[in-house]
């Protein structure tokens, strides 16, 4: 039988991974279901302290570009516990453009593929609980995925079936990118926010050009970057402007047709005031970078290694 972990709404204050991996720095509901949290036997920590190390680090792992284009597509659990502000003020502007993305995907692409994990196991779950009438699963996804209508009730079980899907790496690769200024926006050193992403809880990061015609919003800040990555893929499978996202998504599965960050990027023109340009640009990030490629990698099954930023 499956287990599920449930996650109270604060952080606890167990090992760092632990912790952060159940919440991912964002508020959760009071009993979300998420991925078990790994044994400390699983759990190897790794202090940063700069790009070299880091880059003999991958190499010690056989997570080199050598072995990518040999068509390497099993990557090991990195696990970056935040963005070190020596990136945005120090590293990244003495590599060259080609250094700057290759440490950037490399190091928070496992996290797309780690949230994608998290959704596989809340659509077993689903699966599950429709299988043993378990109403309680059923009504903690479906609060969970921002669903009102009753745990018993036909429309919130095909709502979960759309709502709890994968976003393509490819494109939260792509997002992640553009968003985070490859990870060297102010929103990404002081709260690994990757994605931009706005909140009006009093909460978050203030732009420095706040419109004040939009009301008092931030920009969301996350205790890591997973978070940051899990609160963007909940965005897509919840929110309204995301419906078209969803069907397309939805339609590919039906017709058994590989998910297309490409195709995906498409719904997305309300993700960015924008529109289409964003659209475009997210596409040509993909297409560039070779992100397609991406779709096809699978994490290790451990252990996970916790990248913690020296001094940080």
């Amino acid at each position: 039988m499956l287990k599920y972990h449930t996650v109270m709404r604060k952080c606890g204050s167990a090992a760092i991974l632990a912790a952060c991996i159940a919440a991912g720095g964002a508020k959760l509901a009071h009993a979300d279901i998420t991925l078990p949290v790994p044994a400390p036997t699983d759990i190897i920590r790794v202090e940063l302290h700069g790009y070299k190390q880091l880059e003999s680090f991958y190499n010690d792992l056989g997570y080199t570009p050598e072995s990518w284009d040999a068509g390497e597509r099993t990557i090991p659990r990195l696990f970056l516990q935040t963005i070190p502000e020596a990136w945005r003020d120090d590293i990244a502007d003495q590599l060259t453009v080609a250094a700057k993305k290759r440490v950037f995907f490399r190091t928070l692409g496992p996290l797309t593929l780690l949230a994608n994990e998290e959704i596989a196991f809340q659509k077993k779950a689903l699966k599950d609980a429709i299988s043993n009438n378990d109403s309680a699963v059923i009504g903690e996804l479906a609060s969970q995925y921002r669903i009102s209508s009753a745990p018993d009730d036909p429309a919130t079980i095909a709502e979960l079936e759309n709502r709890i899907g994968p976003v393509p790496a490819s494109l939260a690769m792509a997002q992640m990118a553009i968003e985070s200024g490859w990870g060297t926006s102010r929103f990404a050193a002081h709260g690994n926010a990757l994605f931009g992403q706005w909140t009006y809880d009093g909460e978050g990061i203030t732009p420095e050009e706040q419109r004040s015609n939009l009301g008092d919003y931030k920009i969301a800040a996350f205790k890591t970057p997973f978070g940051s990555v899990r609160a963007y893929m909940m965005n897509l499978n919840t929110g309204s402007a995301y419906k078209e996202f969803r069907t397309l998504r939805a339609k590919m599965n039906a017709e058994n047709k590989p998910l297309s960050g490409m195709a995906l990027a498409e719904t997305l023109t309300r993700y960015s005031e924008r529109g289409e340009v964003y659209v475009k640009e997210v596409q040509a990030v993909i297409r560039q970078n070779k992100l397609i490629q991406v779709d096809e990698a699978v994490l290790e099954d451990s252990p996970y290694y916790n990248l913690i930023p020296a001094g940080q």
